[in-house]
């Protein structure tokens, strides 16, 4: 296991984080590092994921009265070979997407939301032909 200090954390606010921690596990791949009732951490090569219930210390409110919540537009951004076999692949799975495949001079995304409302970008780089 990579040190969690030479890793990149990222944190989501979440719903239900036993609902989470089985969303990333489950739907891409990512292994549990810590597993606690109000937080949990996973990891997927060197990201690490911090997701954060309601219950959690950063769940808690803000000395205006915000409260942290999920669904927001910030996302990880992961990487994958065939975006169209795992777009098929998750549907029939049941997860749930914001929008269709769309396509742009740098490649193939499509936004995933996990369990809470918080979003996963699948993105499939287009292939570059290096000039001869």
């Amino acid at each position: 296991m990579t040190d969690p200090r030479e890793m990149v954390s990222v944190r989501y606010m979440v719903d239900d984080v036993q609902e989470a921690v089985a969303f990333y596990t489950t739907f891409l791949g990512f292994e549990v590092l810590n597993n606690f009732p109000a937080f949990a951490d996973v990891a997927r090569g060197n990201l690490r994921l911090l997701l954060s219930g309601p219950g959690s210390s950063a769940g808690r409110p803000m000395p205006d009265g915000a409260k942290p919540g999920p669904g927001g537009w910030n996302r990880i951004h992961l990487i994958i070979d065939d975006i169209d076999a795992e777009v098929a692949r998750l549907r029939e799975a049941g997860a749930s997407f914001r929008n269709d495949i769309l396509e742009g001079p740098g490649g193939k995304q499509i936004l995933l939301q996990d369990s809470s409302g918080n979003v996963v970008e699948l993105f499939q780089p287009a292939a570059h032909n290096p000039a001869r």
